[in-house]
């Protein structure tokens, strides 16, 4: 069994919903990535999502963006990425690491020295963002023979044909974006979570995951309660930023308490 499959057996056997953080490796510094990871792992985080730094983060928000600019004024490399997961591994053999990311990086290195390099890390799960279904065979080949899960992305406006596709290669869970636009964009609208999540529950028994809609440990709650898990980054990364000139130390204790409110508003929902 994975990791990723054992946080999520082992969350429905007692009840709890996954909660899912993300941060911007190398952002605000280089130092500050590591500490911080193992906090959030402290305060209750079950899976770590690792940004990889890159030029044009699409999918993200203003937030999330400058995350990616602070990171990259470091030169801060997809290398430099699998480097701190290598370094994470080497205290913390249980919680699942996921790279989220872009393709430009991870085609560059190549397909398969990427896969082993990141099965050597320790990495559990990749989402590539701007990497559709028709064009993943080669990459999901050397990520099946690593047993590293690709992991998907469903947008309200995923049709059902589209959705069976996608579900179709994806392994670990199914990441639902709450609304259209960016990270950290909107209004989060739960009814009609609810009704693309029981949409989408008809296509696939992955967990189904929501994030970039989910600010707060209220948001989280409400969310929660559809779901298997729930995914924050944009309050994490605009924290981080505020606290660039700090300690990596200070700077990990501040994540820490963020993660600890939403985890504590998630097991009171």
């Amino acid at each position: 069994m994975s990791r990723i499959q054992k946080v999520f057996t082992d969350n429905k056997a007692t009840g709890r919903k996954a909660l899912i953080g993300y941060i911007v490796n190398g952002d605000p510094t280089r130092e500050a990535t590591l500490p911080t990871m193992h906090k959030m792992v402290e305060q209750g985080v079950d899976i770590i999502e690792l940004g990889v730094p890159f030029s044009d983060p699409m999918a993200e928000g203003p937030v999330i963006q400058k995350g990616h600019e602070r990171a990259l004024t470091h030169h801060v490399s997809l290398r430099d990425t699998l480097q701190v997961a290598a370094e994470f591994r080497k205290t913390n053999t249980t919680t699942p690491l996921v790279l989220m990311g872009y393709t430009n990086p991870v085609e560059r290195m190549g397909y398969s020295a990427f896969a082993e390099v990141a099965s050597s890390a320790g990495i559990d799960g990749l989402i590539t963002v701007d990497l559709p279904p028709e064009e993943l065979s080669a990459l999901k080949l050397e990520l099946d023979s690593r047993d590293i899960d690709n992991i998907f992305l469903l947008a309200p406006t995923t049709t059902v044909e589209r959705a069976r596709r996608i579900v179709a290669n994806a392994s670990g869970f199914l990441y639902y974006v709450s609304l259209k636009g960016v990270t950290g964009a909107g209004h989060l609208d739960v009814d009609a979570v609810k009704t693309k999540l029981d949409e989408i529950g008809t296509l696939s028994e992955l967990p189904l995951c929501v994030g970039f809609g989910i600010k707060d440990a209220k948001a989280a709650a409400a969310v929660s309660k559809l779901a298997d898990g729930v995914v924050i980054g944009s309050v994490l990364v605009q924290k981080m930023g505020e606290l660039a000139s700090l300690t990596p130390e200070q700077i990990a204790e501040a994540v820490g308490k963020i993660i600890a409110e939403i985890r504590q508003g998630l097991d009171h929902a």
